[in-house]
């Protein structure tokens, strides 16, 4: 069977890119949560393709038909203090195939831990400047096989982030934001002692290319700040890797790049103190060894103080 690489919409590696309540938070986004608060979430994600670039190459695979993967993703956010936040996630996901005879995969894909600070939070004219700075690692968090595209649950390989996050809001509510980060990505463990890329090599380690993701984002609070609509455009690449050859099955380290366009909302109840949900899609508009995925989410959130 033809198999190809799969861009996860969460490689926790990346950044979660997902819509978030009033003061709940991403580590993508601008918001921070006040000292002492928590928010909890629970996202579900469905995310389909049926094309994918082969290098450059867009293409269709009668052995994939659509493929098709799901996230359920819990996550926390926690105020330590005023300027400085903590956000936990860890998502369970399963993916299959439309079209030939394997079976796809399920369980957790990587855990993800992220400690996001305020450097500047500053009045700027007519509205407010502010400038965060995120660091974070994310891991498997089960036995998962990363060398199983497009079946495979994540890349397998540990990833520390460091991004920066800049934003002007004005008083009206409407706001910017622009945002990029490095991933210094470790090695993924796969099962056989022997694999080609460019050249052979007899280990079962695989050097993983480092990447750099950006995006921005701009959006505005309605309703006293009871509802956040936001368009984003973001975006993904590998510094490294190479790619998919023809009628060859997809490699954890291949060279990746896509960009995507996307929308979303967040509604805070107003009838149950703390409680939101949240509702996005976004759609890959070009790629280089990744499928062109259309991706649904929503969920909900609840936000409390704990001291």
């Amino acid at each position: 069977m033809k198999r190809i690489l799969l861009t996860s919409m969460l490689p926790v590696a990346f950044g979660i890119l997902l819509w978030q309540p009033a003061k709940a938070q991403t580590p993508t986004d601008a918001l921070m949560m006040e000292k002492g608060q928590i928010c909890l979430a629970a996202i579900y994600t469905h995310d389909t393709w049926d094309e994918y670039w082969e290098g450059t190459l867009k293409r269709v695979n009668g052995n994939i038909g659509t493929l098709t993967r799901q996230t359920i993703m819990p996550m926390v956010a926690l105020g330590i203090f005023d300027r400085v936040n903590v956000i936990a996630a860890l998502p369970w996901v399963r993916t299959e195939a439309s079209g030939g005879q394997v079976a796809g995969a399920q369980g957790l894909q990587d855990w993800g831990i992220w400690v996001k600070g305020t450097a500047v939070d500053q009045e700027v004219g007519a509205g407010k400047l502010t400038l965060h700075a995120v660091s974070g690692i994310s891991g498997p968090a089960s036995n998962y096989l990363p060398d199983f595209a497009p079946f495979s649950l994540g890349l397998g390989c540990v990833d520390a982030s460091l991004r920066g996050i800049l934003q002007y809001q004005t008083g009206s509510g409407i706001y910017v934001r622009g945002q990029g980060a490095f991933h210094l990505r470790g090695n993924c463990t796969i099962e056989r002692d022997y694999y080609y890329t460019t050249q052979g090599f007899y280990t079962d380690e695989v050097d993983m290319p480092d990447a750099i993701t950006y995006g921005a984002v701009a959006g505005i609070w309605l309703f006293n700040n009871s509802l956040k609509i936001e368009a984003s455009y973001d975006g993904l690449k590998s510094l490294g890797g190479f790619d998919i050859r023809r009628q060859d099955a997809g490699f954890p380290s291949n060279k990746m790049i896509f960009t995507r366009v996307g929308g979303g909302l967040q509604y805070y109840l107003p009838s149950v103190k703390g409680l939101g949900v949240v509702a996005s899609g976004g759609y890959v508009l070009t790629g280089r060894n990744v499928g062109q995925s259309l991706m649904l989410s929503g969920g909900v959130t609840y936000q409390f103080g704990i001291w």
